[in-house]
């Protein structure tokens, strides 16, 4: 794996970043580019901040997507995730600025992420973007939602 060295995150000690726009995510060269296959990660505490209210949102995010000839650093992604506690920002925005970043950084072949935030006001919100092409040898896992009040 030719580019390790250059890792901003892993093996070293992180901070929070204060903006997920700067964010800078780490990739590393996908061990197995011949073979498509997915990959997920889920973030079940989620947050960010109203941009109106202030007041905290909780979200349960999942990302699925298939590797091209990179693969996203699992660290990199949490910290990327964690810079978003105080980032001012509707769901939809959250939702699409993390999958945006991810394709920036990564470029997949297919990547889906969906948000499942806690409701407030009583209405839970659901958001899910999904962009390239999913192969039909590839399973990929159906979106449950994760349980929580208000559902």
């Amino acid at each position: 794996m030719k580019n390790i060295k250059k890792l901003k995150y892993l093996g070293l000690k992180s901070s929070i970043k204060g903006s997920p726009d700067d964010f800078i995510l780490d990739c590393v060269e996908n061990p197995h580019p011949k073979n498509e296959y997915s990959v997920r990660f889920s973030a079940p505490e989620f947050t960010s901040i109203c941009p109106i209210t202030a007041q905290p949102d909780f979200g349960y995010f999942i990302i699925d997507y298939i590797p091209a000839k990179t693969i996203v650093e699992s660290k990199s992604l949490k910290l990327f995730l964690f810079s978003f506690r105080n980032y001012g920002g509707f769901h939809e925005d959250c939702t699409i600025k993390v999958a945006k970043k991810i394709i920036k950084f990564a470029s997949p072949k297919w990547i889906r992420v969906a948000s499942f935030w806690n409701p407030r006001g009583g209405i839970p919100i659901d958001v899910i973007f999904q962009k390239g092409r999913k192969s039909k040898d590839v399973h990929i896992q159906e979106l449950n939602v994760p349980y929580y009040r208000g559902r």
